[in-house]
């Protein structure tokens, strides 16, 4: 009995720590959309596309850096363009998207490979994103990363 009710407790333990760890998937339209910004602003990132990243995020752009650096919105996308913050890769996991009427929160790991400064770097950050929907199309509004362990 005990290696009856150990074994079911392993197999309940796996199933939600694989469920943890695979992304959900957007479920409503809004959620679908505000994914699809999240990924725009991911290819953005590695590619310094300007008017790509100038789509996404909004005038009023708050951008807080793990090391405590704040921009707003030219300042974030001239650092990007310039390659001062130069992204080669980027892998965004374990994200979660909650949405409130017209703001959206999204959390997810950033896992990037970068070169700032012509210095190769691995990374792994905890982001959060706001997001407001203006008119038709949502925006970032505020974004604000923390190292992860």
């Amino acid at each position: 009995m005990k290696k009856t009710i150990l074994s079911l407790l392993l197999i309940t333990a796996c199933i939600f720590a694989k469920a943890q760890q695979e992304p959900v998937s957007p479920t409503t339209k809004e959620e679908t959309e505000v994914a699809a910004v999240v990924e725009k602003l991911r290819a953005a990132m590695i590619s310094s596309n300007k008017s790509d990243l100038e789509s996404v995020t909004s005038a009023d752009l708050t951008y807080g850096h793990s090391g405590g650096k704040i921009q707003n919105r030219t300042a974030f996308i001239a650092d990007i363009v310039a390659k001062r913050s130069d992204f080669k890769t980027i892998e965004l996991t374990k994200q979660s998207i909650t949405i409130q009427n017209h703001i959206a929160i999204v959390r997810h790991v950033l896992v990037a490979d970068t070169n700032d400064g012509g210095k190769p770097a691995h990374i792994s950050l905890g982001i959060v994103l706001i997001l407001i929907k203006d008119k038709k199309d949502w925006k970032i509004i505020a974004r604000r990363a923390f190292h992860v362990d």
